[in-house]
């Protein structure tokens, strides 16, 4: 970005994000959350939107905003009830005042559900996810900070910050984990026929959101949190280095032109190979521990069904992953030859910063680590979490936790093993656009979502603003404003007859008045 106009505008607008991220998390109370809940909102259109003059980014900034409205109505909703329930917004006073009142379940679901609806506009779960994969527009830091570590987990922050209002009410918690385990699923089928290298990692961050609500769901607050910490290094160190992939292939960002990388930027490969692993829960790196928590609380709380669907979006997770790394870095070279005359290594400007997250994304798992393994200090993250979200209590004997956890790991080592040999060959990589028929081709166009949006509900807007612009603005209040200057215009141009200079005309004028009045 250095040859960028503006680039002090960049940096002003991602400050200003952290400020509003700091006063979203630190607030006390449901006001100052929700000062910051809209100022990240307000960052992130001006973020996505940072190069404004593509009129296609502005539509994807203007997109990811209105989204985001949609869901922080429900929120706002949900804080209005709050105060006319509990005659406080403060998270202490809230939760100091709960235990001695008489509630109805209906409220406390309704509150819920509402909190939640704010939750699923900002972390982007189903039906208001489109939005995340249209904010890859923006630049390739604004992705892995905000739209990979940070504001998108904002929905997951504030459903554990609410976790003594959801373990009152069932029904919401299973809403909870039915949107998210839906997310998970859908959006990775989704990311196993897309082509644009930060595409696949924001259905990634989608599925991985859907799997953090699953375990706020089952009642796992403490586990979504430590998903949230480590989902934080693997992904930002994947964005991170898919712009450094994007740099040395002179913008490219199409996979299927790409080949063969690893030789020409190794450190770039080396360190998205270990975010891979990583995010596909290859042994004793961070999201081994963290997503394997969750399956095992899925388990425990939920049964096998939930365990078993919660694992398909898992091993979906895998097998996209993999066939981007694969054929990202490996095979021949598939681009132009300026492409392949210009391909280098990146800077170290930018690969100290992807060291260190490869590092965090290795050893991060270890601030949680389960009892059983008996690693270093276990249930950390957890314990130190303790004043405000509840320790997991899962109650799983140890050999159905190591059952669990053997079977996920060997399924995820093999998936990793297997598709090397299916996507390093070169028969084997994914086919253009046109070219792709039936199932694919839904799935590469995102099951028509966009689509189907578009016709139901920005097309119809659209339509009606025209019919309003034509009949209300222009025809209605235009035709009235006109109308009355030309009725003044009028009544000013009879009025100037009178005025016709002869003295006899004025003083008759002027007796016919005295006469009147008396």
């Amino acid at each position: 970005m250095h040859d960028d106009e503006g680039f002090w505008k960049f940096f002003a607008y991602l400050n200003l994000f952290i400020f509003s991220m700091l006063l979203l998390v630190m607030g006390d109370n449901f006001l100052m959350l929700f000062f910051g809940w809209e100022g990240v909102g307000l960052c992130s259109y001006l973020l996505i939107g940072f190069w404004y003059t593509n009129k296609e980014y502005g539509k994807a900034a203007r997109k990811a905003f209105i989204m985001n409205r949609i869901g922080d109505l429900g929120l706002l909703l949900g804080i209005f009830l709050i105060f006319k329930t509990f005659g406080t917004i403060g998270f202490a006073d809230l939760f100091a005042r709960m235990p001695g009142m008489q509630l109805e379940a209906g409220v406390v679901t309704m509150i819920c559900i509402l909190l939640f609806i704010g939750a699923m506009g900002k972390s982007a779960q189903i039906p208001l996810y489109t939005w995340l994969p249209d904010a890859m527009a923006g630049p390739t830091p604004v992705s892995a900070l905000i739209h990979a570590a940070t504001m998108v987990t904002a929905g997951v922050y504030l459903v554990a910050r609410c976790n003594p209002l959801y373990s009152l009410s069932p029904d919401a918690m299973h809403f909870v984990a039915l949107i998210g385990l839906v997310t998970s699923i859908f959006a990775a089928i989704i990311g196993l026929r897309q082509n644009d290298i930060k595409k696949v990692l924001a259905y990634s961050t989608v599925s991985q959101l859907g799997l953090m609500f699953v375990a706020l769901g089952m009642g796992a607050y403490a586990s979504a949190i430590f998903h949230v910490t480590t989902h934080a290094f693997f992904k930002a160190l994947l964005f991170l280095a898919a712009g450094s992939v994007i740099h040395g292939m002179s913008g490219e960002q199409d996979i299927r032109n790409m080949g063969g990388l690893r030789k020409a930027m190794p450190v770039t490969f080396w360190v998205f190979l270990i975010g891979t692993f990583a995010i596909s829960g290859f042994p004793f790196l961070s999201g081994f521990f963290s997503k394997d928590e969750i399956f095992a609380f899925t388990y425990a709380h939920g049964g096998k069904w939930w365990w078993g669907f919660a694992g398909l979006g898992a091993l979906f997770t895998a097998i996209y992953m993999c066939r981007l790394l694969y054929v990202t870095f490996f095979g021949e070279f598939r681009g132009t030859a300026e492409q392949k005359h210009h391909l280098h290594e990146s800077p170290a400007v930018m690969t100290v910063p992807l060291i260190v997250l490869a590092v965090l994304s290795v050893v991060g798992g270890f601030l949680n680590t389960p009892h059983f393994l008996h690693l270093g200090t276990p249930q950390w993250l957890a314990g130190w979490f303790g004043a405000v979200i509840p320790l997991n209590e899962m109650h799983l004997p140890e050999s159905t936790e190591w059952s669990l956890m053997t079977f996920t790991t060997s399924l995820a080592v093999a998936i990793i093993a297997g598709l090397y040999f299916v996507y390093t060959r070169s028969g084997n990589l994914p086919v253009a656009d046109n070219l792709q028929t039936g199932l694919t081709r839904v799935i590469a166009n995102k099951f028509y979502v966009d689509e189907i949006y578009d016709f139901l509900f920005v097309k119809p807007v659209e339509k009606l603003s025209r019919l309003f612009h034509h009949y209300v603005d222009i025809q209605g209040i235009d035709g009235l404003v006109n109308g009355i200057g030309a009725g003044v215009r009028l009544l000013g141009a009879q009025a100037r007859k009178l005025q016709n200079g002869n003295i006899e005309y004025y003083l008759l004028s002027m007796v016919v008045g005295l006469y009147c009045f008396c």
